[in-house]
């Protein structure tokens, strides 16, 4: 399955933004950051609460929300059910949680670690502003799914083309390879997806969702694996018949693998 939504760019334009967050420290830490580094913000309120912060919220009607994900009287996710529609960009701001960080990985939605870097404040602020809310709210979705889902193949992974957003369940990626920056994606469909993404950027993302790094171009979905040839110097065929090269290394770890899986 696959959502796809157009959108071109937009013009820059001043941000009505607001922070919710439990920790005044971190509150006026990230006023500080917005009016040193962040000159499209416009701060229109704050809270430190969940019930505050829908407050606000209905109230400022903002273009941007700096949202703290676990505040005292619940977390973000929960201030987000309170609304029918999304209406405004979001950036999460957590603590390190390895779970919460690989789903904001597979959904693409930006978020920042505590304490605060100035840079990737602002980065992701710069992105805000020029991002189309179909497609953030898309990326949403994503994000509250995989937040929500304990099995990893049942992962939505999203995927962003110049023009194009997909989301795509994990379990239907056959394999991705590297092409120079960019790394291609193969679905069950037979689909080529093209991101401008480095390959080693969902090699660690990928890792725990059953996928293998068969080579230093390629990493393939081993549930889609057909079999392993050792012809040629090896490779593995895939579940579309495509055939993926094998690396010396490569092919001694897939043969560890398999020898494991045997015996198991």
């Amino acid at each position: 399955m696959n959502l796809t939504i157009f959108g071109g760019s937009k013009k820059q334009r001043m941000l009505s933004t607001l922070i919710i967050d439990d920790e005044p420290h971190v509150r006026e830490t990230l006023r500080h950051l917005l009016d040193k580094f962040c000159p499209e913000v416009k701060l229109v309120g704050e809270a430190g609460s969940v019930a505050g912060g829908a407050r606000e919220i209905r109230e400022k009607v903002p273009d941007l929300v700096l949202l703290d994900i676990r505040m005292d009287d619940g977390t973000g996710f929960d201030l987000l059910e309170k609304f029918e529609h999304i209406g405004f960009k979001i950036i999460f701001i957590t603590a390190w949680e390895k779970y919460a960080i690989q789903a904001f990985g597979f959904s693409a939605v930006d978020y920042i670690l505590k304490p605060v870097n100035p840079e990737k404040l602002a980065e992701a602020v710069k992105r805000a502003g020029q991002q189309v809310q179909s497609s953030f709210n898309t990326q949403l979705s994503a994000l509250q799914e995989n937040m929500k889902t304990p099995e990893r193949e049942k992962r939505k992974l999203v995927l962003k083309t110049f023009d194009k957003v997909y989301l795509l369940e994990v379990k239907d990626l056959i394999y991705c390879s590297s092409d120079c920056n960019y790394t291609v994606f193969t679905t069950i469909d037979d689909e080529k997806i093209t991101v401008s993404k480095l390959l080693k950027d969902y090699d660690e993302l990928l890792a725990d969702s059953g996928f293998f790094r068969v080579h230093r171009s390629s990493l393939i979905n081993l549930k889609h694996i057909r079999r392993f040839e050792k012809q040629d110097g090896g490779y593995v065929v895939m579940s579309n018949g495509d055939k993926i090269a094998a690396s010396s290394r490569g092919r001694e770890r897939l043969m560890e693998l398999f020898d494991e899986i045997a015996g198991g």
